[in-house]
């Protein structure tokens, strides 16, 4: 009985999951198509996306962001956010971790997701990891939203790990990035998303959202041949600070 009550709670919670997310898509539709019809308007969709679609979101759902930086994000600086990927919470919680805008790289397949899809071709950098020429397209996309002042966003891991990995292995394309443009890489851990929406229909509950921001990487002295080596070493960085639970 108790089990049955528990599993009908969590469908629900997940069902208003998709209902907060639709919400302000649709009640600000026509501004945010006007917001996606050039690049030089992207900083005021990137404004509505965080402050009003992640907030209501995060605590719509009742789970509160607390985030501690270790190090600071300069405003009008751009940067290459790179953090562990467990949940559809991490979107929310990446835009309410820089204030700077940013761009997300990410796969093409996402476009399919009903009305999140069709702005998700309209302001992010897609990349097809089957197709060299999809990946090497998206450095020069990069570039040019470099040029514009943005940061970009990247999960290294390349999708969700299984259920039982803490940190899956990271591809090369966000440090190869950072180092190619010379930008900082920021690298940062979401601890609490798995356990307050994971994937997992029959779990997730409202809660805390910690969220450190660790050191910033500079890769100004960096060359191409130690993206690998950089890879690695902040993967070893990550899966230690998440093991330890800080």
């Amino acid at each position: 009985m108790v089990k049955g009550i528990l599993s009908a709670g969590r469908l629900l919670y997940r069902i208003w999951f998709y209902v907060l997310v639709a919400i302000p898509i649709i009640v600000f539709f026509p501004i945010l198509v006007a917001f996606t019809l050039s690049e030089r308007t992207y900083p005021q969709f990137f404004w509505l996306a965080r402050n009003i679609w992640a907030n209501l979101i995060l605590y719509g759902m009742g789970c509160f962001p607390n985030i501690r930086y270790e190090d600071k994000l300069i405003r009008g600086k751009s940067y290459m956010l790179i953090a562990n990927h467990t949940s559809m919470l991490d979107i929310m919680l990446m835009l309410k971790v820089s204030r700077n805008p940013f761009v997300f790289v990410g796969k093409k397949e996402l476009v399919n997701i009903p009305i999140f899809g069709f702005f998700y071709k309209r302001v992010c950098i897609m990349v097809d990891r089957d197709n060299s020429n999809s990946r090497m397209g998206v450095y020069r996309r990069a570039q040019r939203r470099l040029d514009q002042g943005l940061s970009i966003c990247i999960f290294p891991e390349g999708g969700v790990p299984p259920e039982d990995v803490i940190l899956d292995q990271f591809k090369d394309g966000a440090f190869k990035l950072g180092i190619s443009h010379k930008i900082p890489i920021v690298p940062m851990i979401f601890f609490d998303a798995k356990k307050r929406f994971p994937f997992s229909l029959n779990k997730g509950g409202p809660g805390r959202l910690k969220v450190t921001v660790y050191p910033f990487i500079q890769t100004e002295t960096l060359t191409e041949k130690q993206a690998i080596p950089l890879r690695d070493s902040t993967r070893e960085f990550m899966l230690k600070k998440l093991k330890q639970g800080a």
